[in-house]
């Protein structure tokens, strides 16, 4: 793809076929936890990794990785309470909690339903699974609640424990993934504040490039699968490669269209964090500065759907986001599933 690509701007007050407004809400707070335990390259090499292959294919020098006694619920439940902390909310204000994982605690309840008891929380709890890009159709999700009036307060949470999905044997998804949480706080804003362009998508023909075959209804655990290793994330890495480097770009100024605004107009920019090689491929072809590109895909590997709010609380604790701001989020990952939205702070 040409690094000349530049927009089509919308001036229309509708946005383009496939796009959608959703203003009027906010976020009105962060919070994000990952576990103390770091992995760092070098303590791969003990398993027969080229540590020097991980950086250079990936971008990635260390995750985090959740002890034994930790699932994806305590993770989300320090995210959220640190979230909480940050808008001085109770937990008894909040009035639904979204959480997009593919790795919940147990197949039921939902993993919303261990976080709205272990905080303290009397509202409505639901999960979302669309692997990586289940932060963005949470934040879509309770961003409608909040605009419809139906609720005041939605906290959307992005939690994946992917250690204890990838397989060590696996030299194409052990090394990279990581192990963490973030959250949002939504509430009203003013009428200028939103999501001012946004799509959610999927394409379930490209299933089969990242998937987890063992342990739903239609192959359920056994001897046979266990011992098959189908109880671990499996991923076709050039196609998806591929695949990835082709949509950021295309989906990035998709939904530019919808607003009159171009990539340099952008203040900051949070690409799902999964691999360095194609967040570089996408700066280049849509001619974005580096500088406002967010990036901790070198410290915490791919986190799934917790790699956007995790960004996303490191640079709003550091005062890097100001109201006002214009921000671009894009989730994408196994499905095929992907969201994309310019959100002004």
């Amino acid at each position: 793809m040409a690094s000349t690509l530049e927009p089509t701007v919308s001036m229309e007050s509708d946005p383009p076929q496939g796009l959608a407004t959703l203003t009027g809400v906010q976020i009105l707070a962060t919070g994000a936890y990952a576990p103390s335990n770091t992995v760092g390259n070098q303590d791969l090499v003990e398993l027969g990794y080229d540590a020097d292959w991980i950086v250079q294919r990936t971008g990635i020098q260390e995750r985090r990785r959740a002890t034994e006694d930790q699932a994806t619920s305590d993770l989300a439940v320090v995210a959220a309470e640190n979230c909480l902390q940050q808008a001085g909310l109770s937990p008894d204000q909040l009035d639904l909690i979204l959480i997009g994982t593919m790795t919940p605690d147990t197949p039921t309840p939902s993993t919303a339903c261990h976080v709205q008891r272990r905080i303290g929380a009397k509202c409505a709890a639901v999960d979302l699974n669309a692997a990586c890009a289940g932060f963005m159709y949470a934040l879509v999700t309770g961003m409608q609640f909040i605009k419809t009036g139906c609720y005041r307060h939605v906290l959307a949470i992005g939690a994946d424990v992917m250690s204890r999905v990838v397989d060590p044997k696996d030299q194409k998804t052990f090394p990279l993934f990581g192990d963490a949480a973030g959250a949002v706080l939504l509430g009203k804003g003013e009428n200028r504040q939103g999501l001012i362009s946004y799509t959610l998508g999927a394409d379930g023909e490209g299933g089969q490039l990242i998937c987890l075959p063992g342990g739903g209804s239609r192959e359920r655990l056994t001897t046979k699968t266990l011992e098959e290793a189908r109880q671990y994330i499996r991923m076709d890495g050039r196609p998806v490669f591929k695949w990835a480097v082709r949509f950021l770009a295309d989906t990035v100024l998709d939904v530019l269209r919808g607003t009159k605004l171009t990539p340099s107009d952008l203040d900051l920019v949070v690409f799902h964090q999964a691999n360095m090689r194609i967040i570089d491929s996408a700066v280049s072809d849509l001619g974005l500065d580096r500088n406002k590109v967010l990036v901790n895909l070198d410290r915490y590997g791919n986190t799934s759907a917790a790699s956007i709010p995790l960004v996303l609380d490191e640079a709003h604790r550091q005062g890097r986001i100001r109201r006002g701001d214009h921000v671009l989020l894009c989730g994408f990952g196994a499905g095929l599933a992907w969201g994309t939205a310019v959100v002004r702070w």
